[in-house]
């Protein structure tokens, strides 16, 4: 008997939850039965919440791997779009195993036997990669329209000091204030922009009065407050279209320790001010208070011992060998000025 290879794939969340990898393997392994192929148990390859516009995958990666040593004979797919969502990475894939003697056959597909079945399915592919085009621009054109309307659930949710009240069949969704947590806000800007605490003088005066966060499991974060800090909802003006996806532009430390690999090539840049559209919800503090926590984050920006005033011969050049931090420039004053060079991470 020949052996055969299976390859799955989900690309999100919701889908894992539904478990529609494991109902891809259950047919394909009925498929493979049917048409005479075994299956070793680790020749089942998934790639789960990986996305199918993009070629490399860890599961995809070792049945090309298996293909061209040899060590099978057919890769068995559920779809096309399981393969791949693009349709010349559909092509590339399918000349790579068709080169290495390797079949590819799909449940829902015939096998390319002749050039008007290749031509049918590399339609196919060509239909799925559109349609998945259409859905998303229509998704981010209804998004857009609800949002200039004032609708509030095209939102991730409601922030810290609101509650996230649902629509229904009589009303929309909107916003409505935790008095509670509010009172935590308006501290937390008075902190801010009166006693002019920093952010991590305000973390600490929190942490210190234990007050419980939006999940009231993990203490408070720079991060946390800094993100008030910069939200124009507690003003009135919630926003939508902050950030758009673009090419990641570095490696993060978190990419380093994984060899510089991602499964995503992408990152979240935010967008010019002028383009967010606001929603009206309820304020919480006055917007003369924000601008003044605004300004307060520009200046402490701009001051901020992180920037750089001499520009150093090896700048960026240097990695750490053991934590694969960038390596900075410290000086310190004892009886003579000495540069040292340190990684990001501190000690």
């Amino acid at each position: 008997m020949k052996t055969a290879a299976i390859y799955t794939r989900v690309s999100s969340d919701l889908q894992k939850e539904n478990n529609t990898i494991e109902s891809q393997v259950e047919f394909l392994l009925n498929f493979a039965d049917h048409k005479g192929y075994v299956v070793p148990e680790e020749y089942i390859f998934r790639d789960e919440g990986y996305s199918g516009a993009i070629l490399v995958r860890p599961g995809l990666e070792r049945v090309r791997d298996l293909s061209a040593e040899g060590q099978i004979q057919a890769v068995l797919v559920f779809s096309p779009d399981r393969l791949s969502r693009s349709y010349a990475y559909q092509v590339v894939l399918l000349d790579e195993f068709a080169s290495c003697g390797t079949d590819v056959l799909f449940i829902n597909s015939p096998k390319a036997e002749t050039p008007g079945e290749a031509l049918l399915l590399q339609f196919q592919g060509m239909i799925a990669e559109y349609e998945r085009a259409m859905i998303k621009e229509r998704s981010r054109r209804g998004k857009r329209h609800k949002a200039k309307t004032g609708i509030v659930n095209v939102l991730c949710g409601a922030p810290y000091g609101y509650n996230y009240i649902k629509r229904t069949e009589d009303t929309a969704a909107y916003y409505q204030i935790n008095e509670e947590e509010a009172l935590v806000v308006k501290e937390v800007y008075r902190l801010y922009t009166e006693d002019l605490l920093s952010i991590g003088d305000v973390v600490r005066e929190l942490n210190q009065r234990k007050i419980p966060t939006k999940k009231r499991q993990s203490p408070w974060e720079r991060t946390t407050v800094w993100g008030m800090l910069k939200n124009p909802a507690y003003m009135g003006k919630a926003c939508f279209g902050k950030t758009e996806r673009t090419e990641r532009q570095k490696i993060t430390k978190p990419l380093r320790e994984k060899g510089g690999y991602s499964t995503r090539n992408s990152c979240s840049k935010e967008k010019p001010r002028e383009e967010w559209i606001e929603i009206p919800v309820p304020a919480i503090i006055t917007a003369e208070t924000f601008e003044l926590a605004q300004e307060r984050l520009r200046k402490n920006k701009l001051h901020s011992q992180r920037n750089t005033v001499e520009v150093t011969l090896l700048q960026g050049m240097l990695v750490c060998s053991e934590c694969g931090y960038s390596l900075y420039k410290l000086s310190t004053r004892t009886f003579k000025t000495k540069a040292l060079l340190l990684p990001l991470s501190g000690f």
